[in-house]
């Protein structure tokens, strides 16, 4: 028996065991098993480590960037990007990937405007970093939002964000798990009453499908996208790996 897995802290959000299950299922793939290690700190990821059927584990809040000292090795985008998503296992050797970036490009773009050329980013964690990669890849400016800027960056506090700001950033992206089940009734902290038809709400949340951030933007005429299909781009992306 192949297995594969997830770790991170809450698992209750997930939907990635369901996924694996059913395509597992769908696919006539019988030698396969995904388990969920929801794990309190990045330590007890060693004990997982010692199971010698597993093969591969994809990898969530909150510990992008703190798997990265258990790695043999580093993808290119690893590498230029500081977090990890995916591991493959292979001999014993741990070799880290990031999916996320496949995700959120390829879920991203189809409703991506030519005047989206300036984004806010919320968050500073490894999904951010994700983000950022791919902004910087199409050429998006970006500012990042969070509760706590990073001494000299250009980061912005949620209370910096006024009409002015979100008038010139018309991309909004959520990396945070504010909004994400079980506690539906959070959203990040935002003049949602100047957002307009020309902005772009992206939640890389998707449970529930229809976070609170996204309602109170999609409610002020914005265009909106969780993050669904990006789930399953990066869990495809995830197998690819594993199966190379």
């Amino acid at each position: 028996m192949r297995r594969y897995g997830l770790i991170g802290f809450p698992l209750t959000h997930s939907f990635s065991q369901k996924y694996f299950t059913e395509k597992f299922e769908k696919e006539g793939i019988r030698d396969c098993d995904y388990q969920n290690y929801a794990i309190s700190s990045v330590e007890e990821l060693s004990a997982v480590l010692a199971d010698a059927s597993l093969c591969g584990l994809n990898v969530t809040i909150p510990y992008k960037q703190d798997v990265l000292r258990f790695l043999d090795a580093r993808s290119p985008v690893v590498e230029a990007i500081g977090a990890c998503n995916c591991i493959r296992i292979e001999d014993g050797r741990l070799t880290g990937h990031n999916t996320d970036v496949v995700g959120f490009e390829q879920s991203l773009l189809p409703k991506l405007g030519s005047h989206h050329r300036k984004a806010l980013v919320l968050g500073t964690g490894g999904a951010a970093k994700a983000v950022e990669y791919v902004l910087g890849k199409l050429g998006i400016g970006y500012r990042l939002v969070t509760r706590r800027p990073r001494e000299g960056t250009t980061d912005l506090r949620y209370e910096e964000v006024d009409a002015a700001v979100m008038g010139e950033h018309t991309l909004v992206v959520n990396t945070t798990p504010l909004g994400m089940y079980p506690k539906v009734e959070e959203c990040p902290a935002l003049p949602y009453s100047v957002v307009g038809v020309r902005h772009y709400f992206f939640d890389l949340i998707y449970n529930p499908a229809r976070t609170l951030f996204l309602q109170r933007a999609a409610e002020q005429g914005a265009v909106v996208e969780n993050g669904h299909e990006m789930l399953l781009l990066q869990a495809e992306e995830s197998w690819r790996i594993w199966n190379a």
